[in-house]
Formats: C-alpha cells, structure tokens, sequence
C-alpha cells in the first residue's frame, strides 16, 4: 500500500464487462513530503477519489480483493481518501 496524488482521469467507453460502472484515475506515487516519486500508474477508484486529492493504493493480487468478484482484472485500486498525515507527532501539510 502506498500515499498518491490522483493526477487525472482516463475515460474508456470499451474495456473489459467486469469494468463497465468503475471509475479510472491516474495515481502518482508520492513521499511524506507531497512529493511525485516515480510514473503514474491506472487505478481503480472505489471510494470516490478526485484530481489533487491524496489517496492510498493497493497494487497486486490485493488490489482484487475489494471487489466482491475477485476477478476483475485489476492491478491497482484506491481504498482510502487521506484526511491527514501524521509523522514523528508532527501532521504533515497536503
């Protein structure tokens, strides 16, 4: 699992019938200190996610596990919305 900053959004009109009704984001793995890390990547969105919102991501077989059907072909999916991040006693800015 890790933070990420929803940068985008992809529309598809054809994709996989286990897909029809989701929502795709684009997700860019972030440090504590807000910073991009890394390429983007295509997440599911399972709570409601927007662009500039920090969120968590669960990749791999995990990502699956969200779904009732665990075989949805998915790789990466958006199971929290961040409210506040805290460090060493410290809540770090978004």
């Amino acid at each position: 699992m890790f933070l990420a900053r929803v940068v985008g959004n992809v529309v598809s009109t054809q994709k996989d019938p286990k897909f029809v009704g989701t929502k795709l984001l684009i997700v860019q793995k972030i440090n504590l200190k807000g910073e991009p890390m890394g390429d983007v990547i295509v997440a599911v969105d399972t709570v409601g996610a927007g662009v500039n919102e920090t969120v968590l991501v669960i990749t791999g077989s995990g990502a699956r596990h969200v779904y009732e059907d665990r075989n949805i072909p998915a790789d990466a999916s958006i199971i929290g919305i961040v409210d506040t991040i805290e460090v060493d006693e410290k809540f770090l800015e978004d």
